[in-house]
């Protein structure tokens, strides 16, 4: 868990934000009566107060973190606090109500029971870039659809089989509940079900970094702002480069689209970091600082059954 407590400032840009985004599905979120970001009658309004949580994907959890302390600093009488234990955990813990937020890299519908996920509303923060990332002393530098999943379901062992040396391959894979497995298994084996586990089921992306930095001839995945070259090295897949550019038409074929959920009856608070999430203040620069790509620069979507089609 984290909080900040930081100076105050006034809480601004949020109105140009909602506007901007509108149709991400903010309508709704809550009952709040808050008036508008710099209006008149915002200025005479109380202060807001309140506790902010969510659970989720860790994929995301240091974007979210970058924006609560923006938050906090123009709102000290608000506390935003969370963990990134993944997005099933994440999802389950906002339908519950024991968080205010959810994080996930999926659709609630792909993690929650019908009746559950119509509770929430979903906000789309981000895009993210997913890909396989092997230990510094794998030779390969390029993996096809078909033979990454011939690695992530056991038929593929050794590095040789897919042009490397004669070593055996590590698998470093994510637990069940992961939304960055969900993503990456979805790019990869499509509707297939895959029960491989792998050498290791690891928890967060952090875990991954830490864990592949230290094992040879090992393979596993993480997003795009967890690549970190000086201690493992991300590879290509069928020939085409895990960067932004190439993810904004799905020439890059693993990632996910980032959602923030509420419940229906969220809390002022709640609503307005939402609203603050999607704002010209993170959507304009945080989150591609933070390594991920505003859902403005796609030329496609996704739907919650992986199918993707042009904007």
């Amino acid at each position: 868990m984290f909080a900040y407590n930081c100076s105050r400032r006034q809480f601004l840009g949020l109105a140009g934000g909602v506007a901007a985004f509108a149709g991400l599905g903010l309508a709704g979120c809550g009952n709040s009566s808050t008036p508008a970001a710099g209006s008149a009658e915002d200025t005479a309004a109380s202060t807001l107060t309140g506790e902010v949580t969510y659970d989720g994907a860790s994929s995301f959890q240091a974007l979210v973190e970058a924006a609560a302390e923006k938050f906090m600093d123009e709102n000290p009488d608000v506390s935003v606090s969370g963990s990134g234990n993944g997005s099933g955990t994440g999802l389950t813990a906002v339908a519950a109500g024991t968080v205010t937020i959810g994080n996930s890299d999926v659709f609630a519908e792909e993690k929650l029971e019908a009746a559950d996920a119509e509770k929430l509303v979903d906000h789309e923060v981000a895009v993210v870039g997913m890909g396989p990332v092997v230990s510094k002393n794998v030779t390969v530098d390029d993996l096809t659809l078909e033979q990454l999943k011939g690695i992530f379901s056991g038929t593929i062992t050794n590095w040789s089989e897919v042009g490397g040396d004669d070593a055996q391959i590590v698998v470093l894979n994510r637990k069940a509940g992961s939304g960055t497995r969900a993503t990456f298994e979805s790019a990869v084996f499509g509707d297939e079900e895959n029960t491989f586990k792998g050498d290791a089921e690891l928890d967060k992306s952090g875990d991954v970094q830490t864990q592949i930095a230290a094992t040879d001839n090992a393979i596993s995945y993480l997003d795009f702002s967890h690549f970190d070259d000086s201690k493992f090295n991300a590879i290509k897949v069928g020939g085409v480069e895990p960067k932004s550019e190439n993810v904004y038409d799905n020439s890059f074929v693993i990632w996910a689209t980032e959602h923030m959920y509420c419940a229906k009856d969220a809390d002022e608070a709640t609503t307005a970091f939402l609203e603050y999430m999607l704002s010209d203040e993170v959507q304009g620069s945080l989150v591609e600082e933070q390594g991920f790509i505003p859902v403005s620069e796609m030329k496609v979507t996704k739907d919650a059954s992986g199918k993707v089609s042009t904007k």
